[in-house]
Formats: structure tokens, sequence, C-alpha cells
């Protein structure tokens, strides 16, 4: 790889990627690519051909036989090294993730040098609500805060705040059916106790939404404090439990179903018909038997190709072509790597698998990227490559989905957090748990 420095009096100028085939998932590949990026983090321009007329501060990179992908985005994950379970009770919606999430974890460097830089962190599935997920953008910090990676009010949300609003949400929230949340102390020992106790829970939840929509309405109308006493209208005072219940009502925090068998899948749509909220199915090992079901609502399925050996009795029908059966019935398909599950390092691997078992290599890319992306609610800013969206880009050393590929070099927000060809980070790639997480300033 050789790399050109232009202008170096400037460093504010952009950088651009040439010579290399573009995959920008939103449209077809680009080959011989001119790719600018701007150093405030967003892609400026994509297209094909000659570097006239660039600004003489930019930075080229000739990537000339490599191919780049938008960065890839895992909508299932434990990255972080914290103890992402807990035991408090079968329904526990205030938990969050960020408050167990260590960015220096290992974990989360490996996840950069499998070319991941989204990730959807998440509690564990124990619980019937395990608890309020944290969608990171893999940027280089120190705390989880420099990662959070929150979506923006929807337009014409400005104003005071309140209980609805999506200010502050930065994940969505875990639930789960079958076998991991039943017969632990308190946990429901059955999948019908399992159901009635979320149902339980939504119902009472709806009952405050409905209350604090009726008197935001009013108050957007403009009554007055004796208009809305007289009318009964009263704002709920909320816990931070039922803060995060109303927000998932709302439609600002999207449920993550971890399920498997088939009738678990049918009651997570059941519980999601019911009560309205937003919700991505997670695994579902079972999908395929349900094809026509799933195809014809358009679901938001998340699936993991590979599980770890030994696996529960509730997954043993789990076949590499569910995705290929989804994507023909029309779902929408992410794939998900559930680590340490599965590596972070592989991800790549598993939308070769989902391709040899019938997946169409578009649909498999997408399936890592840009459908992920929108399952989270964050398509507007990441998961193809288009100007206007962050610059989370991978440099791979040759088509996405050959066996023969590596992840070269992964960007977030056009900021470089790994390099394979830095002995640390090469390290990254290949090693253990012991691998280094960290390399030195490199010097100017």
């Amino acid at each position: 790889m050789i790399s050109l420095l232009l202008g170096l009096a400037n460093a504010a100028g952009p950088v651009v990627f040439i010579g290399a085939t573009v995959h920008p998932v939103s449209g077809p590949p680009v080959e011989d690519a001119v790719l600018i990026f701007g150093r405030d983090g967003t892609i400026q321009e994509l297209r094909s051909g000659t570097t006239d007329a660039l600004p003489a501060s930019a930075e080229l990179i000739d990537l000339t036989g490599k191919h780049v992908v938008p960065g890839l985005v895992d909508t299932h994950s434990h990255v972080g090294g914290g103890r992402l379970h807990d035991n408090l009770k079968p329904m526990q919606p205030g938990i969050s993730a960020i408050d167990a999430i260590d960015p220096s974890h290992v974990s989360v460097a490996r996840a950069r040098a499998g070319g991941l830089t989204t990730v959807n962190v998440m509690p564990g599935s124990g619980k019937l609500m395990g608890g309020q997920t944290a969608y990171l953008k893999l940027r280089e910090g120190n705390i989880v805060d420099d990662l959070l990676l929150c979506p923006e009010p929807p337009a014409g949300d400005e104003g005071e705040d309140t209980p609805l609003r999506r200010s502050g949400v930065c994940g969505g929230m875990k639930m789960a059916n079958g076998t991991n949340p039943q017969g632990k102390g308190g946990d429901p020992r059955s999948r019908m106790g399992a159901a009635f106790l979320q149902r339980k829970g939504f119902a009472e939840a709806k009952v405050l939404h409905d209350q604090t929509v009726a008197w935001r309405d009013a108050d957007e109308a403009g009554w007055s404090a004796r208009k809305k006493a007289r009318k009964g209208l009263e704002l709920p005072s909320l816990d931070a439990e039922q803060r995060a219940m109303l927000q998932v009502l709302d439609g600002d925090r999207t449920v993550h179903f971890h399920t498997h068998r088939t009738d678990d899948i049918v009651t997570a749509l059941r519980l999601q018909e019911e009560f309205g909220f937003r919700l991505v199915l997670q695994h579902v090992s079972e999908a395929w038997k349900v094809a026509d079901l799933l195809g014809g609502k358009q679901a938001m399925l998340s699936l993991i190709l590979v599980d770890s050996p030994g696996g529960k009795e509730e997954a043993l029908e789990l076949f590499p072509s569910n995705a290929a059966t989804m994507e023909e019935a029309g779902a929408l398909v992410a794939l998900h790597t559930d680590d340490p599950i599965t590596d972070s390092r592989l991800f790549l691997r598993m939308a070769g698998i989902a391709v040899r078992s019938g997946m169409t290599e578009a649909g498999a890319l997408a399936a890592l990227t840009l459908n992920p992306a929108r399952m989270m609610g964050l398509d507007e800013r990441i998961g193809s490559i288009e100007p206007g969206k962050d610059a989370d880009l991978v440099v791979l050393s040759g088509p996405p989905l050959s066996t023969w590929t590596r992840v070269e070099q992964t960007w977030v927000e056009g900021t470089k957090v790994f390099d394979r060809s830095r002995p640390a980070d090469h390290a990254l790639a290949v090693g253990g748990d012991a691998a280094p997480t960290s390399h030195p300033p490199e010097t100017p």
C-alpha cells in the first residue's frame, strides 16, 4: 500500500482513497474509485476515475487492488468485558449495559480488527427483560461515554424534555423467551408464565404511557393547569424503570428479542402486535419454519449462523440456509456475532457462509452493514458509503466475502483505529486474549 501525502502544511484537507473497488452497499460497486472524506469524519464524494481537481491539501492513499466496504454493524454483541447480566427480577428495564462496559477491554479492540465500527452491546438473555442495550461507535476512547452513539431527536421535537423524548436514549431494550430465562430463582418455569409476566409489564406501562400522552397533547394544545385538573389529566411521576418502558412503547427504544423456537418467535410477534413496540427478532433459529409469516410482516431478523458447540436444544435446527430462506421470503435480514459466542474478527466469514448456503452476495453484505443500521434506527448515519454519512470504512485485501480476504484497516468517522501493518494491531488480528489492546502513538 502506498501513501502519498500532499500539502502537509495543511492538515485540514480531506482524505482520499484512490484505486480501490468500493462497495457502497446502497448501490453497485465502484471500480477504480475516488472516495473523499473530510476531517470532520463524514463522506464527501464517491466516484470513479480521475483524481483531477482534488484540493492541494488532500491526503491521497493509494488502495489499488484493495476493496473498501462500509464499517460493519453488529446488532448483537457482548464486547466490553463487563458482567452483562444480573439476577434482580424477571423484568428489569432499569438496568443498562452502559454501566458495565470497559472500552479498554481486548474484545473491543478485536472487534475493530474484524472491521466492526458500530455494535449493539446487550445484557444477557437470562431474564424476560434483561435491560437496556448500548449502541456504541468503536471510536478510540477511555470511557464508555466516548463511544456512545445516540440517535438525534425526531424532526420537530425540540423544546422542553418530556418522558417521551429520544434525548439520552443510546440503545434499545433486551428481551428473551425460551429456555434462557426459565426456572431460576423467582423466574417463571413455563413459556406461558414468561409471556404472562412480559404482557403484564407492558400493560402496566401502557397505562402510564397513555396518561403521559394525554397530558402532553393537552399541554401542546395550551390547556391551563386548571383545565387539565378538571379533565383528570396528570403527568405521572416516573421512576427509571417506568421511563425506560415508556421509551419502548414510544418507539425510542427498539426491543431486541432473543428467541429461537417457532412457538417463541410467534409469542414475540404477538406481544409486539398487542403493544406496538419496534421489534428486532434476534437469533430466530427456526425462522425458516415460519418464513411466509415473517416475510409477510417484513420482520426485522438478526441471525447467527455459527453457534458455539454444545448449544441449547432449541437451537438444534439452526441451519446456515436460514439467512437465504428469510431473504427470499422478504424479511429484513442482518447477521450478528453474539461475541464471544462467535469472534468479531470472523464476522465477514459468517456472511460468506450465508452466501454458500444460498444468500445473494449483495444481501449478505447488506446483512453486515445497512440492514443492521436500519434495525438500530441509525441508517441515516451509517451502513453505506454515501455523501453525508459517517466515514466508517473497512479496507480489505480482496473481495469482501472471499475466504482469503483480510481486514487491513478500519476507520471510524474518518480516523484510522486499526491497521494490520502495525505490529500491535497485527497481534490483535491473529492473537488471543493476551494480545495488546493499543499501540504507541505514531511518530509524526
